[in-house]
């Protein structure tokens, strides 16, 4: 099927996605954090949480995303379920790039984050295809901009 025959992509609805973060969130502190996060696995993406502190208020910010690895680096997309505005956390992130995640295994990894570009982008945007559950591409085509691949490159290691 090609993209002039193939059927529209479709999300889930806004109040879904917004219930269902914090669901996973609620989830990961009644746990303590044994549950909620998880290690990527070809087919799967992995769930950290990334720290971030507020580009107006100060404030620690705490968001959960997926992610995956590239040799030391963490990768993920900064999307906000499809939506077209940015997430909160990349806006955050623009401000004040260094940053931490906290890991699956337990590890609190200081990072920076930055954003790819040119090669770099496309070869981490298809190398998110492997974790990717359903069509990236076309889930992307929803966005009226491209959306931004993030990447946490370890601090002082």
């Amino acid at each position: 099927m090609d993209e002039a025959t193939e059927a529209p992509a479709r999300i889930p609805p806004r109040w879904f996605v917004r219930t269902a973060w914090v669901v996973h969130r609620a989830i990961y502190r009644v746990t303590g954090g044994r549950k909620g996060l998880s290690t990527p696995k070809p087919g799967s993406y992995g769930m950290m949480r990334l720290h971030t502190v507020g580009r107006r208020s100060g404030k620690e910010r705490v968001a959960i995303v997926a992610y995956y690895e590239d040799g030391p680096d963490l990768v993920t997309l900064a999307m906000n379920g499809w939506a077209d505005p940015p997430p909160a956390w990349w806006l955050n992130l623009k401000s004040n790039p260094i940053t931490r995640v906290d890991l699956p295994d337990g590890e609190e990894r200081a990072v920076r984050a930055r954003e790819a570009h040119g090669v770099e982008r496309e070869r981490l945007w298809a190398g998110y295809k492997d974790y990717w559950r359903g069509d990236l591409d076309r889930q992307a085509r929803l966005r009226s901009h491209d959306t931004p691949v993030v990447v946490f490159e370890p601090v002082g290691a």
